[in-house]
């Protein structure tokens, strides 16, 4: 029953006017924001895995040892295309040998997330899912509850921090950048 809540909350559309705001020692929670998790607490990240956009297969276990941007999106999603532009500018200022960027594509068609991709310049790849099932791996440790969701896992491949709603390039590079760095927030 969990996990269909879950779900249902994913699949009900973009979220809304959530902040997360860097502050000193760490990071503030807005109303549904930005959750870190403690070093000692974190949780193995979901074994994800499946065919990406461009028919390729790609899983969580292709990036064993680096930082994991994971971004949960639609094209169809007003909040995924107006932080799209602050994903690519964070890709391309953090270190591609120690953090990769996986995209999870919902409720959505193939042609229109990859006219998406191509508008954007987004170069990562993303696992095509438009059940959203690839989200129900979350369910044990910071359900999707908005979209977009963005995850991070830390080089140990576990869920380190949960970003709900639209970001900033900075607030991404941050927080990547704090649990490289072993920071708890």
């Amino acid at each position: 029953m969990a996990a269909v809540a879950a779900a249902t909350l994913v699949l009900a559309g973009c979220s809304g006017q959530v902040q997360a705001e860097r502050s000193s020692g760490g990071f503030v929670q807005g109303k549904y924001g930005l959750t870190v998790v403690p070093v000692g607490e974190r949780v193995d990240a979901p074994g994800l895995s499946g065919e990406t956009l461009s028919g390729e297969q790609v899983s969580l276990d292709d990036f064993a040892g680096q930082t994991v941007l994971i971004n949960v999106w639609g094209s169809w999603c007003v909040p995924c295309r107006e932080e799209v532009d602050d994903l690519v500018a964070a890709r391309r200022r953090l270190p591609t040998a120690s953090v990769a960027f996986l995209g999870i594509n919902i409720r959505d068609n193939r042609a229109a997330a990859l006219a998406f991709e191509e508008q954007y310049g987004v170069t990562w790849p993303s696992l095509y899912d438009p059940s959203s099932s690839q989200l129900l791996g979350f369910r044990n440790s910071l359900a999707a509850a908005a979209v977009p969701t963005t995850y991070i896992i830390d080089a140990d491949g576990r869920v380190a921090v949960r970003m709900l709603d639209k970001q900033t390039a900075e607030t991404f590079i941050d927080v990547v950048t704090d649990v490289q760095e072993g920071v708890d927030g």
